[in-house]
């Protein structure tokens, strides 16, 4: 595959007007889409005096933290005019990231001094204000994205009861931030997710999917049963909502032995199964990866990704990537088009025996091992996104559940609207 330049002139990156005009075959606000979850978002005061809390959605529950380390209850995230969600976070002004303000009657964003867009924020769901008949909070149970409903089973990862989690994670720290200051529940209950779907979905013409993720449970008989086990009871108290064997849904989960996923196909009406590879590198995966690496391998991760195809199908099944990992420091790749290489080189073999491949933009968390790190480019990942963008092309692989309207955080795969 024919790569350009490298995004460098000397030691100076290139700005968003420049990469637009380098790359006119990517869409404007895609490329702004990257930047902006690249560098954060800083809310201004007069934003915040026009943020009404019974219209926009304030940050929930969620996964993964924030590069503000709070739980501050601001705007969830933002929309751009094309209908692009923005999955991005608060973060500190020293960061230098771009601002979400208010001119002319609306919101914007500006970059320093210059507006860039104009920007809404998410709407909040009707559902959020209500609570389950067991007393707990339904938006601490499902979360939503402006089109998508999200279940967060459980909070905890067990790579890191060894301390072996992802080095660019944040996922047990940001747990005990918000079992401390909302008293969220670490695993839910199948009752109250059905419960909740069933009062979320009384909202007509609002969700199109449901997806279910959580941390890696590595526990059980066999290496991963238990997080099965859960899965599966969870998936079936979805499935009674609805009144056909499959649903629109995507499980981002473990890599899953061919038993076990056979079993998730059989008793539930999963229609989609992704299973986060991380970085598409050996010796940079042992090393970011090592819980990952140590009990299941970076060979063997992908290669039950493809055993996956033949259960679900082509084009149901993928695999996520924490674009820009693999340049962290001091192990990772030196160069950007190095990087580059590899990982397309990776993601192509993958396509060829159909699993779709998809990346969001790192955000060095402050609760992380990688909290000091800096991601790379806005043209690296422009790039990037071109170049997983034509391998789903290249060998007609669909991303319908990480696609622009159900997923939102990938920008790759907002090129797919583009077909």
């Amino acid at each position: 595959m024919a790569l350009p330049a490298t995004a460098f002139a000397g030691d100076r990156q290139l700005g968003l007007s420049e990469v637009v005009e380098k790359y006119p075959d990517v869409p404007r606000l895609v490329a702004l889409k990257i930047d902006v979850q690249r560098r954060g978002v800083h809310y201004t005061e007069e934003t915040l005096r026009h943020v009404d809390e019974t219209k926009h959605q304030l940050r929930g529950t969620y996964i993964f933290g924030s590069r503000d380390a709070a739980l501050t209850p601001l705007p969830e995230s933002l929309i751009l005019r094309d209908g692009t969600t923005i999955i991005t976070d608060p973060t500190p002004l020293s960061q230098s990231p771009y601002l979400v303000d208010w001119a002319d009657d609306h919101f914007v964003l500006r970059d320093g001094d210059a507006v860039i867009e104009e920007v809404e924020l998410w709407p909040q769901p009707a559902y959020y204000d209500k609570t389950t008949s067991r007393g707990t909070p339904m938006k601490y149970v499902i979360t939503a994205r402006p089109q998508r409903l999200n279940v967060f089973t459980s909070n905890f990862c067990h790579f890191w009861a060894n301390n072996k989690g992802c080095r660019f994670c944040d996922i047990v720290t940001h747990l005990k931030e918000q079992k401390k200051e909302w008293k969220i529940p670490i695993r839910l209950d199948a009752a109250d997710v059905e419960e909740t779907l069933r009062e979320a979905l009384r909202e007509p013409g609002r969700f199109t999917s449901i997806c279910l993720t959580s941390g890696s449970d590595t526990r059980g008989p066999e290496l991963f049963d238990r997080e099965v086990d859960y899965y599966v009871e969870t998936l079936q108290a979805v499935g009674r909502v609805f009144k056909t064997k499959r649903f629109p849904s995507q499980l981002i989960a473990s890599a899953f032995n061919e038993k076990q996923l056979a079993r998730l196909y059989a008793e539930t009406g999963l229609s989609s199964y992704t299973a986060d590879i991380e970085v598409l590198n050996e010796r940079i995966f042992d090393w970011i990866c090592p819980g990952k690496a140590e009990r299941v391998g970076y060979r063997e991760w992908q290669r039950r990704l493809v055993a996956a195809v033949d259960i679900f199908g082509r084009g149901n099944v993928g695999t996520g990537l924490v674009g820009g990992v693999e340049l962290a420091r001091p192990n990772g790749f030196t160069s950007e088009d190095d990087a580059l290489k590899s990982t397309l080189d990776e993601a192509e073999d993958l396509a060829s025996h159909g699993v779709t491949t998809v990346y969001i933009v790192w955000v060095p968390r402050p609760g992380s091992v990688f909290r000091d790190q800096k991601n790379p480019s806005l043209e690296y990942y422009v790039r990037l996104a071109r170049g997983l963008h034509d391998l789903r092309v290249r060998y007609g692989l669909r991303a319908d559940f990480d696609d622009y309207r159900r997923c939102g955080n990938h920008p790759d795969s907002d090129l797919s609207r583009l077909l």
